[in-house]
C-alpha cells in the first residue's frame, strides 16, 4: 500500500476477477518490473470497474475491508517503501 493509504492491486496470477474491499484503488497490472502505468480507479456508485490497461475486472465486495482482496495474493505492498 502506498504512503497515501490507497490500496494497490496486481493481477500476476491472471485471474478473470479480483474482488476488492475499496471503491477507490490503484491497479498496477503485474508486479514490477512487469507493471503497467499505475492507474487510479474509482468505481463511484458502481460496484465493478475494468482496468483500461490490463482489462482486469474488479468487483466491490463489502465484506472485505480496505486493501483486502480475493484472491489475497493480488494485494500489492511495495516492500521498499514499507522498509
Amino acid at each position: 500500500m502506498a504512503a497515501t493509504g490507497i490500496p494497490h492491486f496486481h493481477n500476476d496470477p491472471g485471474v478473470p476477477v479480483i474482488q476488492v474491499g475499496a471503491h477507490e484503488f490503484m491497479c498496477i497490472g503485474a508486479k514490477p518490473p512487469f507493471d503497467h502505468p499505475h492507474v487510479f480507479l474509482d468505481m463511484g456508485a458502481d460496484h465493478e470497474i475494468v482496468c483500461p490497461y490490463c482489462s482486469t475486472l474488479f468487483k466491490y465486495e463489502p465484506s472485505l475491508k480496505g486493501a483486502a482482496c480475493i484472491p489475497p495474493e493480488c494485494a500489492y505492498t511495495d516492500s521498499a517503501k514499507a522498509a
